[in-house]
């Protein structure tokens, strides 16, 4: 079992820039996969990012890709969304997300636990 606390959302004017953070409750951490994933009103959850155990694979969407990092510190139990070059589509309640599995990672049914989600606003 583990527990996701996602912070770091927030309102930002297009072009700026936030940087998420989940922090993971217990022991195996460094264990899980972990994704970010988002969703906006009226619309279904989506995927935006997600990483290996180690952190040296990762998966983007191609709506953020060049524009967002997904890193992780397994010492700190934490994995980060870096959100740059903002668009106000990139508005949507934000969500990070754990698996013990390492495939599929795009898909939001491979994930068993979830954060409670955190607020991204991207005026115009």
């Amino acid at each position: 079992q583990v527990q996701l606390v996602e912070s770091g959302g927030g309102l930002v004017q297009a072009g700026g820039s936030l940087r998420l953070s989940c922090a993971a409750s217990g022991r195996t951490f460094s264990s899980y996969a972990m994704g970010w994933f988002r969703q906006a009103p009226g619309k279904e959850r989506e995927f935006v990012a997600a990483i290996g155990w180690t952190g040296g694979s990762t998966y983007y969407a191609d709506s953020v890709k060049g524009r967002f990092t997904i890193s992780r510190d397994n010492a700190k139990n934490t994995v980060y969304l870096q959100m740059n070059s903002l668009k106000p589509e990139d508005t949507a309640v934000y969500y990070c997300a754990a698996t013990l599995k390492l495939s599929a990672l795009r898909s939001r049914l491979t994930y068993d636990f979830w954060g409670q989600g955190t607020q991204v606003t991207v005026s115009s």
